[in-house]
């Protein structure tokens, strides 16, 4: 399940309050929006880390849901799968579905092929965000197995018939996905809730390299996450073995698909306490007030520290307390986001995450009408953030680095760059109005803004 706090894109932007009257005269100058830009199609790294490590994680995702719960066996389709959209599907869905699908079958070496009715292995079905959080009030997008429709899951979300313990094989999965959304979150639950119908179907705060992690950091499926489905589909493993089998031949299977990863003998589990999670929830979740959300960030990464953790947990813990402290503690947010970039650059595939980090300090930068260093931030994160193909950040990226222009009086690429930037928008944030506003809100940090 896609969580509706997409937490990793909590970014000072959103912390800023707009001031009454503030100028629009950068959002004014531009009367029409260009047209949307998506990224070419791509293929991602494969995993650059241990089979042990690698082996380890893949049990953790594979024998465990999100909610702490075990699963008592492996299960995942038999034969060719098949996978259809219906409801209100939105004019992007199918374009991002068909790249998708050509991943699956090129990376993972799944046999996935759309179909345009009738039943199908996968059901994706799009309906208004309103009507989906009315039933599950916390998510942005979910999946659940031996269901078709919307319908069919109202009459069956509170029996064993939704319930993946209880599953010995996989043959009908529904996935949910909001249709009034933007492109990007359309995108992002797709590659989610997709891999999660056909494989794994947890997530793990623990890890740098995948979409598997509720951090929401990566947004389009990893190597690590191609990998896992490789594995998962391995001929050596089949419907109904438990962990200790799936174990067994793991080390077999990853020197197989991965040979330069070593040996495969599963390191020992780094399980997270259920106590460090829960204060991430608060800390970065809708509820509590400012005071409380700060706590339990400080709580996250006293949590974090005792553990001896040195992964993405102590990373996103410090991240949280950075973010939080951005209102009244400009030092201890700098200091924390400075902590968490120096422990994501140690771990492997986390440039996404330095550049969320170094989109913040553009935006400190801007701020402090510093445009050399604005400009010098937004160029090192943008290599890492078209990897990983996230528009929004993109968009926003661009966004201060024309701001930072503009101080330096090159107006004329400045608006250039933001004319550029509102096409990566457009499939970032979707409306029209989300994009001028996002627009604003950056315009804002510039000490220009007045002028």
């Amino acid at each position: 399940m896609r969580i509706m706090a997409r937490l990793a894109c909590l970014v000072l932007l959103s912390a800023c309050a707009l001031p009454a009257g503030v100028p629009e005269r950068r959002t004014m100058a531009i009367a029409d929006l260009p047209p949307m830009k998506t990224f070419p199609p791509g293929r991602a790294t494969p995993p650059q880390r241990s089979n042990a490590g690698i082996a380890r994680d893949i049990l953790a995702l594979e024998f465990q849901m999100e909610s702490g719960r075990d699963l008592p066996r492996l299960t995942r389709f038999s034969g060719p799968i098949t996978i259809a959209l219906t409801g209100d599907v939105p004019p992007t869905a199918a374009t991002d579905l068909s790249r998708l699908l050509t991943r699956l079958r090129a990376e993972a070496g799944i046999d996935i092929t759309p179909v345009a009715a009738g039943p199908a292995s996968i059901t994706v079905e799009f309906l208004p965000r309103r009507r989906l959080q009315a039933v599950v009030p916390q998510a942005a997008c979910f999946v659940v197995p031996r269901i078709s429709s919307w319908s069919d899951y109202r009459g069956a979300r509170r029996t064993d018939r939704v319930d993946w313990t209880t599953l010995t094989t996989r043959d009908r999965v529904a996935v949910f996905i909001p249709s009034d959304t933007a492109p990007q979150e359309i995108r992002d639950c797709l590659h989610e809730e997709v891999a999660q119908a056909l494989g794994p179907l947890n997530d793990l705060y623990e890890l740098s390299d995948s979409v598997f992690n509720d951090d929401n950091f990566h947004t389009v499926l990893t190597g690590f996450d191609m990998l896992a489905l490789k594995v998962h589909y391995a001929p050596e493993l089949a419907n109904g073995m438990d962990r200790a089998a799936v174990a067994a031949r793991l080390p077999a299977v990853l020197s197989r698909l991965n040979p330069g990863g070593g040996p495969g003998a599963p390191l020992p589990p780094t399980p997270t306490p259920r106590p460090w999670i829960e204060a991430i929830e608060m800390a970065l979740g809708p509820k509590g007030t400012p005071q409380q959300r700060r706590a339990a960030a400080r709580q996250a990464l006293q949590i974090a520290r005792s553990q001896g953790w040195t992964d993405s947990r102590l990373g996103f813990s410090y991240f949280a307390v950075g973010r939080l402290s951005l209102a009244d503690e400009m030092d201890a947010a700098v200091a924390a986001l400075t902590d968490a970039a120096r422990i994501y650059r140690t771990l492997p595939d986390a440039g996404i995450h330095v550049a969320h980090i170094d989109m913040q300090m553009a935006a400190f930068a801007l701020s402090a009408g510093q445009p050399a260093d604005a400009i010098r931030l937004v160029n090192r994160a943008i290599p890492a953030v078209t990897r990983s193909e996230n528009a929004a950040l993109l968009a926003s990226l661009l966004m201060i680095k024309a701001e930072a222009l503009e101080m330096t009086g090159d107006a004329v690429q400045a608006q250039a760059l933001r004319l550029d930037s509102m096409g990566w928008a457009r499939y970032g944030f979707g409306t029209e109005d989300e994009v001028r506003r996002r627009l604003t809100e950056i315009a804002v940090l510039s000490p220009l803004q007045g002028g």
